[in-house]
């Protein structure tokens, strides 16, 4: 009997569901409308990120580097091409030093048609950041936001002018934030993501989903490597970008602090072990005979905990308060030395430029 009345039941509701898939009238005397409405909305729903490219695509330029050929003094002759992004209406452009390395004139051509010689303002191999400057009016500039933290699992697209078919748009997250292994002294940290950066792409912008500046796409591990590889690729993070950019402009060049140490950092056991709470200090594994640090009295093994009483957290933050140091200044060192601690003055050198 019980069967009998669930198939019957349920021969029932199979017929008044094809009843109302045959019929649309019946359904708004059934189903509520407001359901009804927010399914056929659901329908309709499109993702897209247009107004963020609208945002930032115009502020994003095509580069062209040109020399002149060997033959010739008086020809140039296009030899790169990459891409820029306009960060300033005084015609600012943050790109990549490789795009620009070897060129004897820079061609830069806008979005709406224009074109402009460059002037370069300064360059900086360790970052491959290049600044350039045009004399142009009612510049696009793309929207900025200094208070943005670049979180793994972001959404971010790419733009720049691939191959030169033209201003392309790509797609992807951010897979990983703080790679430094790829850089040429291991010092700088970069954003990786999965969105396709190719040749040509080099300089151009990484944003958000608001079209604010996320990082200045630089190279494809397959670029950077010579593997096969496909959906890794990295970018500037722009509060680096920017920091450079100011150095340049200020003072033609990046002057960086240098005190000649290189450490670890200082783990959770480790921390328990020097019996204290020395998450983000680093162990100095070496120092630099002659360095600053060695005439002032740093050694081997020292744990730093401080660089003018700013407690420091990790090497990285290590390297980019000691970069940002103006050589010639004094500054105090907070360290462990067996078991004590110590305040010691080391006046700052100046950090050479890589070859």
């Amino acid at each position: 009997m019980l069967n009998f009345l669930l198939r019957s039941v349920g021969l029932g509701l199979i017929t008044a569901f094809i009843i109302l898939l045959a019929v649309p009238s019946l359904r708004s005397n059934i189903i509520p409308e407001d359901i009804v409405d927010t399914v056929e909305s659901f329908q309709e729903l499109r993702v897209s990120f247009s107004d963020a490219v609208l945002r930032a695509a115009p502020a994003v330029v095509n580069i062209y580097s040109r020399k002149y050929t060997a033959e010739d003094r008086s020809t140039l002759k296009t030899q790169g091409l990459g891409s820029g992004v306009i960060v300033s209406d005084k015609g600012y452009i943050i790109t990549n030093f490789h795009v620009i390395a070897k060129a004897d004139q820079i061609i830069v051509a806008l979005q709406d048609g224009r074109i402009a010689n460059a002037q370069l303002v300064g360059k900086d191999r360790r970052t491959d950041i290049a600044i350039l400057r045009i004399e142009m009016t009612e510049l696009p500039t793309i929207p900025l936001n200094s208070n943005y933290d670049a979180q793994v699992g972001d959404i971010v697209l790419a733009i720049g002018n691939p191959y030169n078919l033209g201003q392309t748009t790509t797609f992807g997250i951010i897979s990983a934030t703080g790679r430094s292994s790829i850089s040429a002294d291991g010092r700088q940290a970069f954003i990786q993501t999965d969105a396709a950066i190719n040749q040509g792409n080099s300089g151009g912008a990484l944003v958000n989903t608001h079209g604010e500046l996320v990082g200045i796409n630089t190279a494809s591990f397959q670029q950077a490597t010579d593997l096969e590889t496909y959906g890794i690729s990295f970018a500037i993070p722009y509060a680096l970008a920017d920091r450079i950019m100011q150095k340049i402009i200020a003072d033609g060049r990046v002057i960086r602090g240098y005190i000649g140490v290189d450490g670890q950092d200082i783990n959770t056991m480790t921390s328990r072990l020097l019996g204290g709470d020395y998450v983000g200090a680093i162990i100095i594994l070496g120092v630099a005979p002659e360095g600053p640090a060695a005439i002032a009295g740093l050694q081997k093994n020292d744990v730093l905990l401080a660089i003018d009483e700013q407690k420091i957290n990790g090497r990285q933050s290590v390297m980019d308060i000691v970069a940002d140091l103006r050589p010639g200044t004094t500054v105090n060192f907070t360290v462990l030395r067996d078991g004590e601690t110590l305040s010691i003055a080391v006046q700052v050198g100046e950090s050479a430029d890589p070859e």
